[in-house]
């Protein structure tokens, strides 16, 4: 008889997750497909490429909101078997509010692992193909990053003249032993500067140990002392949005080949973070049945749907907001980025760990 009960919460549980999926899919291909449609609207293409962009879009889209996906079909659920006295019968049957809690929490946890070895692979492509493909015809293809075993490579416009910049690695927010070339257009070059080391944190580049070569003046070398400046349309956030989307790059990809995207330029931490993020999903996807097992799982009376759907938008942006906030104190390094992933989640388990004995009693 367990058995059986245990199979009627999961596959009920997981039918309610399939609807919400469903409605979340809805909801991003209308508001996705307007971007991409705005997009290639003046590129000639044919009308079936936004609706293929959104396509490849959407599930890397529903995997980031995957923990708010299953907050809303656990509220939705736990609502449901209130309102039609199952979950009455479940506790005749011997099952208290913790033993239904559990094996839905699980039940979640069980599916975050499979996003991250199942889905995690064919959307990590999906978004790679989606990426190459935007690139092709994007109108910022007069600038360009490229990151590889020679180093960093970086064209630019400037005016009628053409920027080539390279240099052998790139370091936080520094570029080492870089070179750059003014070219002309009749791609004569014009001056040649050659520097330590470059700041790129800001579009004005803070240039080190700085020598020019002006070829416009019968290659009078030029020693400057202190600080030299140059500016670029780029800048270490730009050039990390251009080639650091680790939405490309699997779960196995990222543990298989973690040294070789060091080498290309990846940080340590930025690395850990997606991994972290990674590790932490299922975990995420658990505490979010026990949050919704708190606001909805007091009493057998019938629900309130109004009130329910409140405290589901409510929690919802609070969380949203929380882990934003806390990315945020990552990225400006006030704490690591690594426990800036997990603080959200530390928060929310403390509160839970209070709440579910509560429920439990009643």
């Amino acid at each position: 008889m367990n058995r059986v009960l245990n199979n009627y919460l999961v596959f009920g549980f997981l039918k309610i997750v399939l609807n919400v999926v469903l409605v979340f899919i809805c909801l991003g291909i209308l508001l996705n497909l307007f971007e991409e449609i705005e997009f290639f609207k003046n590129l000639g293409v044919s009308y079936n490429l936004p609706f293929l962009m959104t396509a490849l879009f959407i599930p890397n889209l529903l995997i980031k909101f995957l923990p708010f996906v299953i907050f809303i079909a656990a509220m939705w659920y736990f609502v449901s078997i209130k309102s039609n006295k199952d979950l009455l019968t479940l506790k005749v049957f011997g099952f208290s509010n913790l033993k239904i809690i559990l094996i839905l929490g699980f039940t979640a946890f069980a599916f975050g692992v499979l996003v991250i070895f199942a889905l995690n692979p064919i959307t990590s492509a999906m978004i790679k193909y989606y990426e190459q493909t935007k690139a092709k015809y994007s109108k910022d293809v007069d600038h360009l990053v490229s990151i590889n075993k020679n180093g960093v490579w970086i064209k630019e416009n400037i005016g009628d003249n053409l920027r080539i910049i390279t240099a052998k690695k790139l370091v936080k927010n520094k570029l080492n032993d870089i070179t750059i070339y003014e070219i002309d257009s009749n791609n004569k070059i014009l001056k040649r500067i050659e520097s330590s080391y470059a700041d790129i944190k800001k579009n004005e580049w803070v240039l080190e140990n700085t020598k020019i070569y002006n070829f416009e003046e019968e290659e009078v070398v030029v020693v400057v002392e202190g600080d030299y400046i140059i500016n670029s349309v780029y800048n270490i956030d730009k050039i990390g949005s251009l080639y650091k989307n680790l939405d490309t790059i699997s779960f196995f990809e990222l543990i298989k080949d973690y040294e070789v995207l060091k080498d290309k330029g990846y940080t340590k931490t930025i690395l850990n973070e997606k991994l972290n993020e990674f590790f932490s999903l299922p975990f995420f996807l658990f505490l979010m049945v026990i949050l919704a097992s708190i606001f909805s799982v007091g009493s057998i009376t019938k629900s309130q749907n109004l009130y329910y759907i409140f405290i589901s938008i409510i929690s919802c942006v609070v969380i949203y907001f929380l882990s934003q906030a806390s990315l945020a104190l990552g990225q400006t390094q006030r704490i690591s980025l690594e426990l800036a992933v997990w603080i959200p989640i530390i928060a929310i388990g403390l509160f839970c760990s209070i709440g579910v004995l509560q429920i439990n009693e009643k």
